[in-house]
């Protein structure tokens, strides 16, 4: 549990009790993660860094349900019987090329078949939140990137989801792109307030979106350190970076995330060798 400003307690969304994940390959079992604890407070932006290979998105997929884990116990409260327990954004779009962007962030609540009225009022408010209203009748291919993400944003929200599950939405666009969504982003998760947890391998993006950052260490994936974010909500994503605590925090995350970076360029040097 954890104490909120108010006083109240914030109550565990996510449990994860000695969480393992092995695979079996051709020279041997690797473990992607291991033994992982963990509680991720209700409402809370968890945001997960940590050098490439080290089972980040592992982790994800165990909780979107997408991969089983070998050992350990996952928990998530659920809130409702009626909505999804989870939504998941990828680092691509992953849009469905045959429908407008209003077809595609409808389509989770067209599978809850969830009321046609609701649905449009859904569907309208989180176009204008994400500034699509003027595309809703586009189709993936006749917009920009940029506009496409938003799309998965928007459709991951409107589908009023427990949690919501973010895996590097935002490393394919360019650093514009990027700084502006993160805004939107933070601009409509202060509204929801919902649980998320997000992979990023940029630390900046870690500090601006997150709560708490959990830096994890090279294969197998272990939690390494749990570091909280000193900056207040609401935040401007721009005028952040350019404050001394914000140079400072970074350095600390990054000098903890710098020897697990070099460990594992290391162990990809010796498998290649």
């Amino acid at each position: 549990m954890e104490t909120l400003e108010n006083g109240r307690k914030a109550a565990t969304k996510i449990a994860l009790v000695n969480l393992t994940k092995q695979f079996e390959g051709r020279s041997g079992t690797v473990t992607a993660i291991s033994d992982i604890t963990l509680d991720i407070p209700e409402g809370k932006f968890f945001v997960i860094v940590g050098p490439s290979g080290c089972g980040k998105t592992t982790l994800l997929r165990i909780l979107a349900g997408l991969e089983r884990q070998t050992s350990g116990e996952v928990k998530i409260a659920s809130s409702s019987d009626s909505r999804p327990l989870n939504s998941m954004v990828f680092q691509g779009d992953a849009l469905l090329p045959w429908m407008t962007l209003r077809d595609n962030v409808a389509y989770g609540l067209k599978m809850r078949r969830v009321p046609r009225s609701t649905i449009r009022e859904v569907v309208d408010r989180y176009l204008d939140m994400t500034g699509l209203r003027d595309f809703a009748d586009a189709y993936p291919h006749q917009v920009s990137g940029g506009m496409r993400q938003r799309a998965s944003i928007a459709r991951a929200f409107s589908n009023d989801p427990d949690i919501l599950l973010m895996d590097e939405p935002f490393s394919q666009l360019d650093e514009q792109n990027r700084l502006l969504l993160q805004q939107e982003l933070l601009r409509i998760w202060e509204e929801s307030r919902k649980t998320v947890v997000f992979i990023t391998h940029s630390v900046d993006e870690a500090i601006a979106l997150g709560d708490t950052i959990m830096v994890m260490t090279a294969r197998p994936g272990r939690v390494k350190s749990l570091l909280d974010v000193p900056f207040d909500r609401p935040r401007d994503v721009f005028r952040m970076r350019v404050s001394k605590q914000y140079v400072e925090f970074a350095d600390r995350i990054w000098h903890e995330l710098r020897t697990e970076v070099d460990r594992a360029r290391l162990l990809e040097e010796k498998k290649s060798s």
